[in-house]
Parts: structure tokens; sequence; C-alpha cells
């Protein structure tokens, strides 16, 4: 039986059989207490034994990290926790050495990227991804709710809408042996694909072929971008939520992403209240009132100039002077979210720092992008209303220098029967950094690729 359901169902009197490991174990003369878990909720179970048991010697010497099938009777508890199981049976299945890296105590984070592997037996990571597992199911169950259709778009692509200087190149050549062309450059017409192909840093453009058709499509799975960076929230392979909306201007996509967070939240809030608890316990202060606060506010919306405006008029001085051309910093973001104290949309960025296919503005200086700056983590998504027109969308391919072959069935969409169309990425990762209170990346991925990483 799962620990889930013996809490959930079981009562004190009744007999249960249970599977799973040793967290702690604490063997003395006359009886011994084992802390016990299997994995289905962040609570462990006390299981407690005596010199009844005729292998009660051996029993003692069973390792923390070992398996065991446990039957006995729950009783109530004298400690904190309102029952225990008093073991009339205890079979070992699995045995585990004394030099078992995860013990009874509490280990760095450091430490634990060390042992990928075996960091998810811990109350922290067990924690973490089940909330991840949580928050996964909810983004489903709000976008099928509201009538999306999940398309599954390809990992591998000759089109990115990120550029190719951002993106794994896929290769079945012999890098001892590459085929040249007169331009001695290397003849890719000789690879599996016939051309330069790339693992995928989005699935933007090929969502918007299938919001053409559907009007309402979502995507959610695995991107990948080049990006030599060490930070505590950038990684090289990650995970993204990337809706599109067919007949959705900016204003529109602003609703959605507001209510689609909003739900998430709270449903985490509802399935995870334990690991919730725990996190704002020992991982973040504060972090269950400011998640509730997410659920209850109402999401602010200024623009680009106006935020500018608002960073220059603080009187603050900054390490990085705000600018109206510019991209706004952490610290920028930060102030924002604090002055207004709640999450904010900045729209309208200058279209200089924004990508090609954003919707150009009438001012002719700035693009229809919106970025949802949150307390505490800055930016959590980033969209725009799509740009249709076909001559602007020209004259932005070639200031990007983005190769027009590559694309030309995306620019055919503005062709046939094209509508104003919007979409938002949501980097899953930097999600559930925001839900749990950790704050390294490399700590929401169960085996995280960044620069110089990729163990296992």
């Amino acid at each position: 039986m799962d620990l889930i359901d013996v809490f959930k169902k079981k009562k004190i009197g009744d007999k249960i059989e249970v599977e799973g490991w040793i967290r702690n174990h604490r063997p003395q003369k006359e009886f011994g207490f084992i802390d016990f878990y299997d994995g289905t909720c962040l609570k462990s179970l006390q299981v407690v034994y005596d010199k009844e048991l005729k292998d009660f010697d051996e029993i003692t010497h069973y390792h923390v990290g070992a398996s065991l099938k446990v039957k006995g009777t729950l009783v109530e508890s004298p400690g904190k926790q309102k029952m225990e199981l008093k073991a009339e049976k205890i079979i070992l299945i699995g045995d585990c050495p004394e030099d078992y890296p995860i013990q009874p105590k509490r280990h760095t984070m450091e430490f634990l990227r060390t042992q990928m592997y075996l960091r998810n037996r811990t109350r922290t990571f067990q924690a973490v991804f089940r909330v991840r597992s949580v928050a996964a199911q909810a983004i489903h169950n709000y976008f099928q709710e509201n009538n999306y259709t999940y398309v599954h778009t390809p990992l591998l692509t000759t089109s990115d809408c990120e550029g190719s200087d951002q993106m794994f190149k896929v290769t079945t050549l012999d890098f001892n042996n590459l085929p040249k062309g007169e331009d001695k450059k290397v003849d890719f017409s000789k690879d599996l694909f016939g051309k330069e192909t790339f693992i995928t840093g989005s699935g933007q453009l090929h969502g918007e072929a299938y919001a053409m058709a559907f009007k309402k499509i979502y995507t959610f799975g695995p991107t990948f971008r080049t990006e030599n960076s060490n930070t505590k929230v950038h990684a090289n392979e990650f995970w993204m939520i990337e809706p599109e909306i067919a007949f959705c201007d900016i204003n529109g996509l602003m609703d959605i992403e507001e209510d689609m967070l909003k739900y998430v939240v709270k449903d985490v809030l509802k399935k995870c209240s334990d690991e919730i608890e725990f996190f704002d316990s020992f991982v973040e202060k504060g972090l269950k009132e400011k998640l509730e606060k997410i659920v209850k506010s109402k999401f602010v919306r200024i623009t680009h100039k106006e935020a500018v405006d608002l960073l220059l008029e603080s009187g603050n001085k900054w390490e990085f002077k705000p600018s109206y051309e510019d991209d706004i910093a952490k610290e920028h973001e930060k102030y924002i979210t604090e002055h207004f104290n709640g999450p904010v949309f900045i729209t309208n960025w200058p279209k200089d720092i924004k990508a090609w296919y954003m919707k150009l503005n009438d001012d002719g200086k700035t693009v229809a992008a919106v970025d949802l700056e949150v307390p505490g983590a800055g930016e959590l998504m980033g969209g725009s209303q799509r740009e249709t027109n076909l001559d602007i969308l020209d004259e932005r391919i070639e200031k990007f220098g983005v190769d027009k072959d590559t694309i030309d069935w995306y620019l055919n969409l503005r062709k046939y029967g094209s509508c104003y169309h919007s979409g938002f990425g949501l980097g899953f990762e930097r999600l559930i950094m925001y839900l749990t209170g950790m704050e390294n990346i490399r700590d929401v991925i169960p085996f995280p690729r960044t620069p110089g990483n990729c163990e296992y």
C-alpha cells in the first residue's frame, strides 16, 4: 500500500503492508525506530519494532537507504505524528552499504549536485519534484479545459526563431573526414537530412502553423540553447510551455498569461500543501504567503517607457542606468515589482532589442511585446503579438540577418488566411523555482545540462 493512501484512508487499529526505504534508523537494546518513506508523499511513517520479532538482532543492523517490506498495525504515537506502525514482520528487500552518500543529516546543495542520481531521496528534492509533477499536470489541465490543442513540435529543425547561433548542430557526418564544397565549407547536402540541421530552441514557429488551423494550441516539451552562461537561472536543456492563439491581440494575451499562472499556483497550493509548508519553513520564508497573494492579486500593466520613467524618477543610484532603448536589469525588475507590490506586465518594448517576428507598433519604434515580472523572480513569461505584415517581416528579417530560405513556409502563413495572433513562452524550470523558492535552476531539473556539465 502507498503511504499517501495510509495517511488519507487508514486509521488506528488497521493492519497494513507497505514497501519503501529507510531514511533513518535508531536501533536500541529492546526496540528500534525506523523513519520509513516510499516517495508517494512528503510524509514518512515511523516504524516501531521490538525484541518480540524473531529476527530482531538482524533488523537492528539494517542500514539507511535499504529497501523494506513492513507488515504491522497502526497504533497511536506518543510523538509528533498521529500514528506509527507497530511492526509484526520486517523483510529486507535490498540492503545498502554503510558508505551510502545520503545519510540522515543536512547536506549542502553543492554536495547533492555531485549525487544527482541519489539526491531525489532527500526530503528537499522529493518536495521539488512532486511540485514539478503537479505543476506540469496543472498546465495541461488549464489548456485542455480552455479548448487548446496540445501540439508536439519537432526537436530537429532547419528553421528556428532563436537563430542558428543559439542552437546545437545535429549531424551524421564524420568529423575526421568532412565533405567540403568548392567554397571549402562543409557540404551538408551529404548529411542525413541533406541540409544543415539543429536541435530546436523553441517550438514557436511550428506552433504558429498549428494555431492557424486549430485556433488555440500549446506546446510543452524540452528545448535546447547553446548559451555559455553559468548563472543560477540558465541551463542548456530546459522545458518550455509555448501557447499560440489565433484572433488574439497583446491585451488578450496578457489576460491568458495571468489566468494560467493563477490557475497553476492555486492548484499547487491545493495539492502540494505539505511541500509548500516544507519550503516555507526550510527554503524561502514567506513563500506560501507570496503564492497566495499571486492568486488574489490583479496584475499591473505598464509600458516599457512608463517603467523607465518610474526608474529614473525613483532617485535610486542604479548599477545599470535605465534607458528607453535598452532592456531592464534585474535590479530594475526588483524595484518595479516592489513598487507595485505584485506582478507587473511590461509592454511595448524597443524594436531593436526584441525578436524579428514581433508586431511593429504604429509608432515605428516599439513592438507589441510583453514580459511578466513577478516579485522575487523577475521575468517569468515573455510573449508578443506576431507580425502579420509581410513587407514589415521582410525588413525585420533582413535587419536581423535571418536566413529567409529556411522560413519561407512560415512567411506563407501570412498569405493563406492570415489573422492577428499572439503567443508567449514560459520556462518551466523558472516557474518551479518560483513555486518552491529554490534559487538554482540546477536544483529543479532531475539531471541538469549546463556549461561544462553533462553527467549521467
